[in-house]
């Protein structure tokens, strides 16, 4: 299966970092980016939540809904928020990260000369129909808020 721009994003429900459940179908109406990270407070994830962070004006002013999925529970995203000041919801894709595995983004991984099965850092922008409008398999994670306005035309 590859996943298409144009296509219906798989729904979904999830907890947040306050264990309310979200569920993808019932924000219709609205973009919607979502981006899948290996762990909270890790060097690179940190960059890219708080890219997101830095640049929430922009996604506030265009009222899109940002996302971040990571198998880590929601007791660690607290503690990742609250570190870091992040506006945005962090979900908890359990493994085997079923929610992950739909979106292609849960698979075998490469670190240090190991394999292991992992989230792969890769994000998605939904339309407000619900479908897919921007799709990144390639993540800089530095810069994927700041890429994802350029693409958007949000600047």
């Amino acid at each position: 299966m590859s996943l298409v721009i144009g296509e219906k994003a798989p729904d979904f429900t999830l907890p947040d970092q306050d264990g309310k459940l979200v569920k993808l179908s019932s924000l219709k109406g609205q973009r919607v980016v979502i981006y899948f990270y290996p762990k909270d407070d890790t060097p690179g994830c940190t960059k890219e939540a708080c890219n997101f962070r830095d640049r929430w004006d922009i996604f506030q002013k265009y009222q899109i809904r940002v996302l971040g999925i990571s198998k880590d529970p929601s007791n660690i995203h607290t503690k990742f928020i609250k570190k870091y000041d992040l506006p945005f919801s962090l979900l908890t894709d359990l493994e085997p990260c079923p929610v992950a595995t739909s979106y292609e983004s849960y698979g075998l991984k490469k670190f240090m000369g190991k394999e292991y099965m992992g989230l792969k850092r890769q994000t998605f922008v939904i339309d407000a129909k619900g479908n897919f409008e921007l799709i990144y398999f390639k993540v800089k994670a530095a810069i994927m808020a700041d890429q994802i306005s350029s693409d958007l035309g949000l600047d």
